[in-house]
């Protein structure tokens, strides 16, 4: 790298990349630029590149959590994606986080849209035994097909949760009539809705430290309120605060978060409030972490 210049390509403070060094149980990036299912608002295949740039903006001590950000993290550069073919797409996601595990490194995942999940979710159950995904979201997006399609950024968490996965959904406030039914029928989703964060985090905090396996982040940028992410594929008024989304983040500072995925931001403006407050969490996330 010359001398005063940075690579937006990258996200901020990530380490060089050699392959040759790879520090184990660290974390890398991959971006996932796809929206080929997009049914509302497109343009989440430009989040990575936005997502990125807006993590410039962070100083590399974290004044919230009175933390220096010195874990160690890379960045990886984009999979190529298949336009148009969600399934071939999660394939290739699944693929690369394979060997990104196969580096001892856990993935961190920037959308794109939410289906990009199913792909880095599988490979993780191949290598742990038992998963918690933590879903943040103002959606179930359990619904079995969408519009006649399995693989969807609608159905996402319920090819996730055929993989024997254990789901807490954090922040729901917009579902099917099929998907609350379908939750009553199981015994492994847990659900927080946007009124229970808003009025009872500590019951959120407790579950979440009661949870014994190894977790799984997933945020949709959705589950913030439109005022502070507007830029997604399908907003929902009455969504969480930063603040108590920092909150979860915090709750799992010191449980066995194995991969996080920020996907969903759907804009092709640089300094967005949504790509700012995605990159926020990311920042976070590897701040406490």
């Amino acid at each position: 790298m010359l001398l005063n210049t940075y690579e937006p390509w990258k996200f901020a403070f990530s380490a060089d990349t050699d392959f040759d060094n790879i520090k184990k149980d660290s974390y890398g990036i991959i971006g996932v630029p796809f929206d080929s299912t997009t049914s509302y608002h497109s343009g989440s295949r430009l989040g990575p590149v936005v997502v990125r740039e807006a993590s410039y903006g962070f100083e590399k001590y974290n004044t919230n959590f009175k933390s220096d950000l010195d874990t160690t993290f890379y960045d990886f550069g984009d999979v190529n994606v298949v336009p148009g073919n969600c399934e071939a797409t999660c394939r290739i996601v699944e693929d690369t986080v394979r060997e990104i595990l196969d580096l001892g490194v856990k993935p961190i995942t920037i959308g794109g849209e939410h289906s990009a999940s199913i792909g880095v979710i599988k490979a993780l159950t191949e290598k742990y035994e038992k998963l918690t995904v933590v879903h943040l979201d103002a959606h179930r997006d359990l619904a079995f097909d969408f519009i006649g399609e399995k693989y969807s950024h609608a159905t996402v968490m319920r090819r996730v949760h055929e993989l024997g996965v254990d789901l807490v959904q954090v922040g729901i406030r917009s579902s099917s009539w099929e998907e609350e039914e379908f939750v009553k029928s199981t015994y492994n989703i847990q659900t927080f809705k946007n009124k229970d964060v808003h009025r009872h985090m500590d019951a959120v905090e407790y579950y979440l430290a009661t949870v014994e396996t190894p977790i799984y982040l997933s945020v949709d940028m959705d589950v913030f309120d439109p005022a502070i992410a507007p830029a997604v594929g399908n907003p929902a008024p009455g969504g969480l605060f930063t603040s108590e989304v920092e909150d979860v983040i915090k709750a799992l500072a010191f449980k066995e978060v194995v991969g996080l995925d920020v996907v969903e931001t759907a804009t092709d403006k640089l300094g967005e409030n949504t790509a700012v407050t995605a990159a926020k969490v990311i920042y976070d996330f590897l701040s406490l972490i």
